[in-house]
């Protein structure tokens, strides 16, 4: 017997003459009427939830110690069983469990959206209003078929998520940056400037994190270009993973960071904290947007200003954005060595431009050579990061940043990614090579004793001793 039926509900019975009609006419018909039965049925699931659910609120103790999950979500179940009897709602075990879990995830977690935050395989979850959710699984963007009641419903998520972190979105400020207790970054939008209704971009954080080996496995670069940029890190090179939104900056830097020594003081400098460094001597700091009144703020500039007073060996900004490149650029210039950062930008040229442009953000009048001489002597490579149309994410660029000719800043790819074409199922075909081209600061190891594949740029010859 269908929920509909249950309930006291009465389908609406089949329009007279249907034997008159054709047969595929008659079988589109027949399925109207049993898609319109579903849907009745599935108002009718909603309405009993959403009475139960408001009911079970109604009874929780308010002072319930979320911390002890395993025993709230018992609590929790007891009630709902309690109210099923008590109203006499008769479901089966399909529905009952679909239901209680439903309710639980509202209450206990973020709703529609645990089941895609549970599932390892999706990297991004984006909320564009109540009725359309896409994710992103395995590198490729698809819509989800989990939807929310309403706006209201999407609201009371983005509470969930950002009331503990003492944060707002509201009319008067409907913008929101966020992360989840797991470390996954969130930023939520809502009206009047999303006019689809609330809006919420989830992008999950990897508890495990992503390796170097699992880098390499994934066809995201050579082993040759691992060992390369593990010799560049472990010579105090100064290095800039650029890249476009999505492109995988942040997984690589932080797979780069595995390299640094255990022996050397690290601090982390980000807008939300993902960088996972496996090192004992890491002080991680993380900006703080302004209160409500428009004060308090802390930005990444005050914070990479702050850091060089705390005697840092290294400095990794998880990305650059406006005038703390400046602050960065002069950390490099001046004993700090061995610097990471982030940046978006499409190619190795457009990363130093846009660095330029960051650099006149921190609103000091500096001539345009001036600047480009500082880029020039401060940073030493590029690792150039991409998401290709396959969904696949790959360093397509490793390139060292040489200094300068005339006014120019002049750049020399060491390795790149050269594409051949599509195989079958539309994956891209390519090779990650060297260019044969030494890069000049090689000359830099002699002194830390660290050793190079003779090939490792192209070329054969004698072991070379870097």
């Amino acid at each position: 017997m269908s929920l509909l039926k249950r309930i006291g509900g009465t389908p609406a019975p089949a329009e007279s003459g249907a034997s008159a009609i054709r047969p595929g006419a008659q079988h589109f018909e027949g399925n109207k009427v049993a898609s319109s039965a579903r849907e009745r049925d599935d108002h009718a699931f909603a309405d009993i939830r959403s009475r139960v659910q408001n009911k079970l609120i109604g009874e929780l103790d308010p002072k319930l110690d979320l911390a002890n999950a395993a025993k709230v979500r018992q609590q929790v179940e007891d009630i709902f069983n309690t109210i099923l009897d008590s109203e006499n709602i008769v479901l089966t075990r399909t529905e009952r469990a679909r239901m209680f879990e439903s309710i639980a995830a509202d209450i206990l977690g973020f709703g529609p959206l645990e089941v895609l935050l549970n599932d390892t395989e999706i990297s991004e979850i984006m909320v564009n209003g109540p009725r359309s959710i896409y994710i992103e699984r395995k590198g490729k963007l698809q819509k989800s078929d989990v939807i929310f009641n309403n706006d209201e419903h999407v609201m009371r998520v983005i509470d969930r998520i950002i009331s503990p972190l003492g944060r707002r979105c509201d009319e008067s400020s409907p913008m929101v940056d966020a992360r989840l207790p797991d470390g996954s970054r969130v930023n939520a939008v809502i009206r009047p400037i999303s006019l689809v209704g609330p809006c919420l971009s989830i992008r999950k954080f990897k508890k495990e994190g992503i390796t170097v080996e699992d880098m390499i496995r994934f066809g995201s670069l050579s082993r040759e270009m691992a060992e390369f940029l593990s010799a560049c890190v472990r010579g105090r090179l100064n290095v800039v993973v650029s890249g476009g939104t999505g492109s995988g900056k942040t997984t690589t830097l932080n797979a780069l960071s595995s390299f640094i020594p255990e022996d050397e003081r690290i601090i982390t400098v980000e807008n939300a904290a993902e960088l996972q460094l496996r090192q004992d001597h890491v002080v991680t700091l993380e900006s703080r947007p302004p209160n409500v009144e428009g004060k308090g703020e802390i930005s990444i500039r005050d914070l990479v200003i702050n850091c060089l007073r705390m005697r840092p060996e290294r400095i990794v900004v998880g990305e650059c954005r406006g005038g703390e490149a400046l602050e960065m650029l002069q950390a490099m210039n001046t004993g700090h060595d061995g610097s990471m950062t982030t940046l978006h930008a499409n190619t190795p040229r457009d990363a130093i431009a846009r660095i330029e442009t960051m650099v006149l953000m921190a609103g000091m009048d500096l001539p345009v050579r001036a600047i480009r001489e500082q880029i020039a002597s401060a940073i030493n490579v590029i690792v150039q990061q991409a998401r290709l149309k396959d969904g696949s994410r790959k360093i397509i660029n490793i390139t060292e940043v040489q200094g300068m000719e005339g006014d120019v800043v002049v750049l020399q790819d060491v390795f790149l990614f050269e594409q051949t074409g599509l195989d079958e199922r539309g994956k891209i075909i390519g090779q990650l090579r060297p260019t044969g081209i030494r890069p000049k600061f090689v000359e830099l190891f002699e002194a830390q004793n660290i050793y190079l594949p003779p090939n490792i740029f192209g070329y054969a010859g004698e072991r070379s001793f870097f």
